[in-house]
Order: structure tokens, then sequence, then C-alpha cells
């Protein structure tokens, strides 16, 4: 990483306050980023200490014959509330396929914690594929899988988006948009084809917001990625906006 780049810091919940009363948000869910045990741990910490993390999603090492062991440890914690693999970072296409980290996400029910999706386009098939294997397992895909903005591609993730949306049991988290995007020159109009196609095959009941802060600050100010999408569903119902910018990730994440 450059060292100008401006999330080559830390960054802690006393940093994000500021950046959620200016969009009148109560909290958030913080996710995971390394994958280690003890970074859960940590971010579990931080909830304890601060009230603007309702929730956390972890790592767990969900191919280990111990995958239980760890998941009741965490799991004790009122705030723990899922799981997440970087999938992105596997150079096999389908490696949510393998029996086992299979193993392990059919653990995560008896815990009722979620499935945070983490795939580049490619990866999008054994997606689909997971999630029509565990039907009754809440899984949620982020930055939208993190379709190819800068280039303006649309096809085949469009298509696949929508074969994932047909699955009751996935709902989309409406982040991560903006690092997909020319980083010094996106506009608003980039975003709508990608926008467009969440909402029309998601529906307002399986849609949440997420700002993936603070790696959204490589192309764009907080308010900037929050207004992207406060913009865009202006004209929806007001029960509606209340379900996508919190609701739902409340019902989901079982937030408490």
């Amino acid at each position: 990483m450059k060292p100008d780049w401006p999330i080559r810091r830390d960054f802690l919940p006393a940093n994000l306050e500021p950046e959620l009363r200016a969009c009148n948000l109560d909290g958030c869910v913080a996710v995971q980023a390394r994958q280690s045990l003890e970074e859960s741990r940590w971010l579990l910490k931080l909830a304890d200490e601060s009230a603007v993390i309702l929730g956390v999603v972890g790592w767990v090492d969900l191919r280990s014959p111990d995958v239980a062991k760890q998941l009741a440890e965490f799991a004790a914690h009122p705030k723990f509330v899922g799981v997440r693999h970087v999938v992105q970072d596997e150079s096999d296409d389908r490696f949510m396929l393998r029996e086992d980290f299979q193993r392990g996400i059919a653990a995560l029910s008896d815990f009722d914690l979620t499935y945070d999706l983490l795939v580049f386009p490619k990866q999008l098939p054994a997606a689909i594929a997971l999630g029509q294997k565990f039907p009754n397992q809440a899984f949620v895909l982020d930055h939208l899988a993190k379709p190819l903005i800068k280039d303006g591609i649309t096809s085949p993730w469009r298509e696949q988006i929508q074969e994932l949306a047909k699955l009751p049991n996935v709902t989309c988290k409406v982040s991560g948009m903006v690092t997909e995007a020319d980083w010094q020159h996106w506009d608003a109009a980039d975003f709508k084809p990608y926008l467009d196609t969440v909402f029309e095959a998601f529906r307002p009941d399986r849609l949440m917001y997420g700002s993936d802060w603070p790696v959204c600050l490589l192309a764009g100010k907080y308010e900037e990625v929050f207004g992207l999408v406060e913009n865009y569903v202006s004209p929806f119902q007001v029960d509606d906006k209340a379900k996508f910018f919190g609701g739902n990730a409340a019902a989901c994440y079982g937030l408490v």
C-alpha cells in the first residue's frame, strides 16, 4: 500500500461517530478485514467500548475441524452476528463449494449467524450454488459482488445477480461501489445501471445500505458515498427507505 493513501492509518469508532451523526445513522455493523481470530476478538472489544457498533461480522476458520468451538466462543457475545471469509482473494473460483468450507457453513445455523459473501463477479456462480445448497442459511452479498463499474461492464454480472436474487435467503448490501469506479473521476450516473439491477432484483425488503468505511475513503468522503444512495432512494416510500437504511440490517443480523 502506498504511504500516501488516505486509509494508511488507524480508524476507530470515534472517527466514525461524527460521520454517522451527520447522516442521521444510529450505528454500524463492523466487518472483518483480516482472517484471524485475534481480529474478531478485537472487534468485539471495540463493540463493548462503543455504542455505535451494533454488531460484528467476524472471521473464524470455517475449514477447521474446530469450527464449532470457535463459533461457540464468539457467538456467546451478543454483538457477534455473522461470519465472513475473504473469498475474493482465493484463487479457486469454486472455493466456497469445497467440502470443508461447506461443513463450516453448515455449522453456522446452530448459532443463528449470517454469512457475508465477499466475492468478485467471477465467483458469483459459486455463490449461487452455495445459497441453493443452504436454503435456510442467511447470506449477505457484500459490495454488489464488486461489478466492473470503471469499465461500464454489466454482463454477465447482471444476469448472475438476478439469479442470486431468486434465493430468498440472500440479502444484498449496497456498498463498495466507489472503489470499483474511477477513483478520481466517478459520477453518480456511473452507478445507476448497477443500482437499477440490484434494486429491481432484490427489491426493498432485501437490500441494506453499507458504507465500506474506511475503504471508501480511497475514492470519496463518507457523506459522498451516503449521498449517492440517499439520492437514488429519495423517490421511495418512507417505509422502504427505513428498511434500506437500517431495518433490513437489523432484521438480517438480529441486532440487539
